[in-house]
């Protein structure tokens, strides 16, 4: 148990405690505000400068990142309309992807998933969007998000991002949070082909170990899949009073590709379930194939020791022992005992 969750034991409900990994060493704030006819965007801003902005005509989005700050996230949360409760569960990283509808305002939590740089660990993201009629507040962890395709659509007048309103701009963060998915999906499905390519070849302690790695990270997957879809469902069946109409059928698109994410996940955790069956068929074929070269040894030492044992005995009228070419017939009774029972294994495709 880490020492934040230590300390969240025995609180108040609403008490506001940061839990997990600090990624960002200070906190940095942007904001993004637009109009069909203009884009401006400033960075390193005060709470207080970013909710001021967000006052002026047009749509704005308010980037955050870094949510240790908890003074500071408490500000830009209270001025979004979020309570002591969602703020709690907006600060718990290890929280699940849920959607809260607070009347002017709307609370959306789901993660980022992303393979480490040094690896092929995949790591979880918490991020953080909050909805009002012409304004978005997105919480990160740490920079380097897939948001850049929306600020890259942003920059066009003409795109329907800059005709839209603030709904859309929520739609379409979450967009590309799903479309991250589809990337880190292709990857494990590569390093589920090598996996099976070393099964083959000869299967490892360490290819156990790569068979429990994957089969971890797509449980990660299917943590942060299975609750968006949910969220997703419900935006589209009950909607809200900040979400347009226009802006449904893409819900309903985004819902379809998380249908297609999860199909995609479970035929991934059956294939690694049946990579472990088979890396244990593997394993037990390789120690059969031991036991049969043993036990071929084994047996044709049997008639070889009996013969020895026998003229190894300390009797005085052994007929054998006084003929000049004993030793040499028994080594050809032994020899001709060894070719025989070669012949007949190999006749048997025993060996």
């Amino acid at each position: 148990m880490s020492d934040a969750v230590k300390q969240r034991v025995g609180l108040s409900p609403g008490t506001l405690l940061h839990i997990g990994e600090r990624r960002l060493e200070t906190a940095r704030l942007e904001l993004i505000s637009y109009t069909p006819e203009q884009l401006e965007r400033r960075d390193d801003l005060t709470p207080d400068d970013a909710l001021e902005g967000c006052r002026s005509p047009g749509v704005h989005w308010v980037n955050l990142l870094g949510i240790h700050d908890v003074p500071l996230v408490e500000q830009l949360g209270r001025g979004f309309g979020l309570n002591s409760l969602a703020l709690e569960d907006l600060l718990d990283t290890d929280h699940r992807p849920k959607a809260e509808n607070f009347g002017d305002s709307l609370l959306i939590i789901l993660k980022i998933l992303s393979f480490e740089k040094t690896g092929d660990r995949l790591t979880s993201e918490q991020v953080s969007i909050a909805l009002t009629d012409k304004a978005v507040l997105s919480i990160q962890e740490q920079p380097g998000d897939v948001f850049d395709g929306v600020r890259e659509r942003l920059r066009s007048p003409r795109g329907r991002h800059r005709q839209r309103g603030a709904d859309y701009l929520a739609y379409s963060l979450i967009d590309s949070v799903v479309d991250s998915y589809f990337p880190v999906l292709e990857r494990l499905g590569e390093l589920l082909v090598d996996i099976e390519e070393e099964l083959a070849d000869r299967p490892q302690r360490a290819t156990l170990q790569r068979i429990h790695a994957l089969k971890r990270d797509l449980m990660i997957v299917r943590k942060a899949v299975w609750p968006l879809r949910e969220v997703v469902s419900g935006l589209e069946r009950e909607g809200s009073e900040l979400i347009d109409e226009r802006t449904i059928p893409f819900l309903r698109d985004l819902y379809e590709h998380l249908v297609q994410i999860i199909d995609t996940t479970e035929i991934l955790r059956d294939s690694v379930s049946g990579l472990l069956d088979l890396y244990l068929s593997s394993i037990s074929q390789r120690t059969n194939e031991v036991m049969k070269v043993l036990t071929v040894v084994a047996t044709i030492f049997i008639p070889l020791t009996f013969l020895v044992g026998v003229y190894g005995m300390n009797f005085d009228y052994m007929p054998e022992l006084r003929w000049r070419w004993g030793y040499p017939a028994l080594w050809l009774v032994m020899l001709v005992c060894v070719v025989g029972m070669l012949i007949a294994f190999w006749r048997k495709k025993w060996l």
